[in-house]
């Protein structure tokens, strides 16, 4: 009776450690280029990747990243005489309408580009 317990408990160690050494196989790409498993490899990753449905990988973390932190689409730079011109904000915007030939142009932010020696050498204007 012991013999065929110790028989039983050998015999299942060799399995799994064959099971291990076949795992370790896969999982380090060990087989030969021209053998079957290398063949068989190949196909199960041809299915994994023409069989795999889209919303396996669609995570809805990317599309919000791929948003723009801020509310500004783009931001304009313009030379100081545009702005100074302007008097107010609806005068900006109908210049800069005109000047980009969006009608839906909203100036979100102005910002005093200076130069070195202090004087103002234009404007960046945030808009959307």
């Amino acid at each position: 009776m012991v013999a065929l317990a110790w028989h039983l408990l050998i015999y299942s160690f060799e399995s799994i450690t064959t099971l291990l050494k076949t795992l370790r196989k896969l999982f380090f790409w060990n087989y030969a280029r021209s053998s079957w498993q290398w063949d068989i490899l190949c196909v199960v990753i041809l299915i994994f990747i023409f069989l795999t449905p889209k919303s396996w990988f669609e995570n809805g973390e990317r599309r919000a990243a791929m948003a723009h932190q801020s509310p500004t689409a783009s931001t304009l730079v313009v030379g100081a005489e545009v702005v100074e011109k302007a008097g107010d904000r609806a005068q900006l915007e109908q210049r800069l309408r005109a000047f980009t030939g969006r009608s839906d142009l909203q100036v979100l932010g102005v910002h005093k580009l200076t130069g070195e020696d202090g004087r103002t050498t234009g404007y960046e204007i945030d808009i959307r």
